[in-house]
């Protein structure tokens, strides 16, 4: 969600803050600022509630003192207070002794806010953050000579919640970060320093960075100071970066970033077997993971994640006969887990703050908490016994898509590992599977040139409709489930799904001449008798699956899971169909887009939405 970023460069700070602001637009923002120190010991600050380009306006229209090149920006996306400028990023206190950029929630502001008020402090704000500012003012001005460095010491004790925070102070440029719950990197190259909650920020000047970790101080200056537990260390190791700045900017024929990462997916799922496959039928894949034995599994997740969790929760039970659960973490406070039970925490950022609080609230036994994630240097990585990356690589579009596929895939591998690990499917099995999910890549290749011809005459047909029913049996369901995540996130109209057989329970009544309704296809006879209900109701049966169907897209019906870790047999011939109909979710991604674009809907940044959710 919120982005920050901050530098101490020997140019002109804004021509680093801006670009780098920029490449943080796809987390999703409605305010923008930033702080800049000038070469006579004042600061510059400009907010905006509009789009970056705003800021360059004006501080091209700008007088007065030299830029220098230290300064911080900040992208916001509201929580406390509404979006006004004067709530934007940066804030400063009564004497505009610091400024200040913070992510995250401070718990206790209203309490604090009132103190300080109760003081003489004057508020300019609606917001949690500016709390910072007049904590850190006030240490400035008592009777600690501690100085910036025991400010901000004194100031985060007083703090709860989660925070990442830059403060720059006016008078001599200094510029810090700390961080608590909440992601900051520190890089350094021939351009200066640089902090950043996310690396795509920085990426263009860097080659590595360095995590900070939760009560660490820093300061960018000359040399960098890092700063744990009060007492000055060697910085941690410095971790490079694995993929190129050209990844944030569109090709020519690159249509956008949900176009071209709905592409990508063939490849990404090719990269991944090539990189897993050849340690899941031998058990290594788990085994490496050193994580203790189990009786259970829960998945835990929110949104897209959560439907993949789903997806990889079944997969335990389909080879293994696991108990599973997929277990939604801003409701997990309410879950009761046993001690043998292994979580799978899912994050493509593993920075969602619903995901790291429910850590908090489950009980879970010691050593068994793995993390699925994009990010191996999050939080929740560093907080998991276990990491296992998904390696889809960078995705700018906020709405999940070839992240999803990545997780599916990766976890598949891990739950089938796992097994073959301890003996419950054997490796002649195992390697029938894993060739299977070895022709994965090219499925997603046939379902995206399908999709490609089929969809843009579907989508000039429900055009105009307000609604949308999912449907689905088995594995279907989850499919259906994203399908209709997709397509309200892109083209804000309703879209609900439901299991096949609920429909006669209450959602058949929401049916009418023209509701569009997407029906997963599988091998379950059932099916036919729900879609035949839709049918005599007049609604529009859009079908994904095989030959016949309205998009054919899916390989000979393949059952969804088998019951067991036996090789099944789908109207294609022999096939496990190890993450069920895979195929499906992309003429899904592809409706969803069209559709968005047809609506005129802007399809890489939906309104009220972020890629990345680091405040509950």
């Amino acid at each position: 969600m919120c982005g920050i970023v901050g530098c101490t460069t020997t140019e002109r700070a804004d021509r680093y803050l801006l670009p780098a602001l920029q490449a943080l637009e796809y987390r999703g923002y409605d305010s923008v600022g930033v702080a800049i120190a000038t070469t006579d010991g004042t600061v510059t600050t400009v907010r905006s509630i509009n789009r970056i380009g705003d800021l360059t306006a004006q501080l091209e229209a700008r007088t007065g003192a030299r830029l220098s090149g230290t300064g911080i920006g900040h992208t916001r996306w509201a929580t406390h207070g509404d979006v006004t400028e004067a709530n934007a990023h940066p804030h400063q206190d009564c004497d505009g002794l610091v400024s200040v950029v913070h992510n995250g929630i401070i718990e206790n502001a209203d309490v604090l806010r009132a103190e300080l008020i109760a003081e003489g402090h004057r508020f300019s704000s609606g917001v949690d953050s500016e709390v910072i500012c007049h904590l850190i003012e006030q240490s400035l001005v008592g009777a600690s000579d501690s100085g910036l460095q025991g400010a901000i010491e004194s100031c985060v004790r007083r703090l709860e919640g989660s925070w990442a925070i830059l403060v720059m102070e006016t008078s001599t440029g200094r510029l810090f970060a700390t961080t608590h719950r909440a992601p900051l990197l520190v890089a350094s190259s021939d351009n200066g320093h640089f902090v950043a909650s996310d690396v795509t920020a920085i990426a263009p000047w860097i080659t590595a960075f360095r995590v900070m970790s939760d009560g660490d101080l820093v300061e960018l200056g000359s040399p960098l100071r890092w700063i744990a537990g009060g007492v000055e260390v060697a910085p941690p190791e410095a971790l490079g970066l694995s993929w190129s700045s050209s990844f944030l900017s569109l090709a020519a024929d690159d249509p956008d970033f949900m176009g071209r990462e709905i592409a990508e997916q063939p490849e990404t799922v090719e990269r991944i077997l090539s990189e897993l496959a050849p340690r899941v039928s031998t058990g290594d894949l788990w085994r490496e993971l050193g994580l203790p034995h189990f009786r259970r599994v829960a998945v835990l997740g929110c949104g897209t994640s959560l439907n993949a969790g789903r997806i990889i929760a079944h997969a335990f039970g389909a080879f293994g006969a696991i108990v599973n659960t997929a277990v939604t973490a801003s409701e997990a406070g309410a879950v009761v887990l046993d001690a043998e039970t292994l979580v799978i925490a899912a994050s493509q950022s593993g920075e969602t703050a619903d995901v790291l609080r429910a850590l908090d609230e489950l009980q879970t036994g010691r050593g068994r908490v793995l993390a699925l994630t994009n990010s191996m240097h999050s939080t929740l990585a560093r907080r998991a016994d276990g990491v296992l990356n998904c390696s889809a690589g960078p995705e700018i579009g906020v709405a999940a898509t070839k992240t999803f596929v990545a997780q599916v895939v990766t976890g598949v591998c891990l739950a089938l590992s796992a097994m073959v690990a301890r003996g419950t499917i054997l490796r002649a099995q195992a390697d029938a599977i894993v060739d299977d999910l070895r022709r994965t890549p090219d499925r997603l290749e046939n379902a995206i040139a399908v999709s490609r011809q089929w969809v843009p005459d579907i989508v000039e047909s429900v055009r105009d409709a307000q609604g949308f029913l999912f449907l689905g049996r088995g594995a279907g369901v989850v499919y259906a489930a994203e399908g209709a995540l997709k397509l309200k996130e892109l083209t804000y109209r309703w879209a609900e799904h439901y299991p096949a057989g609920e429909l006669k329970h209450g959602p058949l009544a929401l049916v009418e001449e023209g509701t569009p309704v997407v029906v997963i296809e599988s091998a379950d006879g059932r099916l036919s008798a729900n879609v035949a209900e839709v049918r005599s109701r007049g609604g529009r049966v859009i079908s994904i699956g095989g030959p016949g169907s309205s998009i054919p897209v899916v390989d000979g019906h393949p059952e969804a899971f088998a019951r067991s870790g036996r090789v099944s047999q789908g109207r294609g011939g022999n096939t496990f169909a190890a993450c069920g109909p895979l195929e499906s979710v992309v003429p899904m991604q592809i409706l969803a887009r069209e559709l968005a674009i047809a609506l005129g809907r802007d399809v890489d940044k939906p309104r009220n939405l972020a890629k990345s959710v680091t405040v509950e």
